[in-house]
């Protein structure tokens, strides 16, 4: 038995449920060693008897959360020509080197 979208809908709002589809680039989960990545993800936020939760669905992949030294981040911030905040941020963002340069020198 195939439930009409719509039908799903309304039943929802008497139920007090209202779902919002979220345009999300990407979904990052971090946990104390590793970082979850979604990609291409389909994300709802659907609100219920006053709580929030999050349907999250797409490509996934996964890293370790490697700590970064302070050399990387004052070479980045050397050959980038950006403060330690500037060049550790894109240290996070991309755990590399040659990356987290070219992103700030653009």
């Amino acid at each position: 038995m195939r439930i009409n979208p719509r039908q799903m809908e309304k039943m929802m709002k008497q139920m007090g449920i209202q779902s919002t589809d979220i345009a999300a680039e990407e979904v990052i989960i971090k946990t104390s060693d590793k970082e979850i990545i979604i990609s291409n993800p389909q994300v709802s936020r659907v609100k219920a008897m006053g709580q929030d939760t999050f349907q999250i669905s797409g490509d996934i992949s996964e890293r370790s959360r490697e700590e970064i030294s302070e050399e990387d981040v004052e070479m980045v911030a050397e050959q980038a020509g950006v403060s330690k905040d500037e060049a550790r941020e894109a240290l996070e963002e991309t755990h590399d080197i040659a990356e987290a340069i070219m992103k700030l020198k653009k």
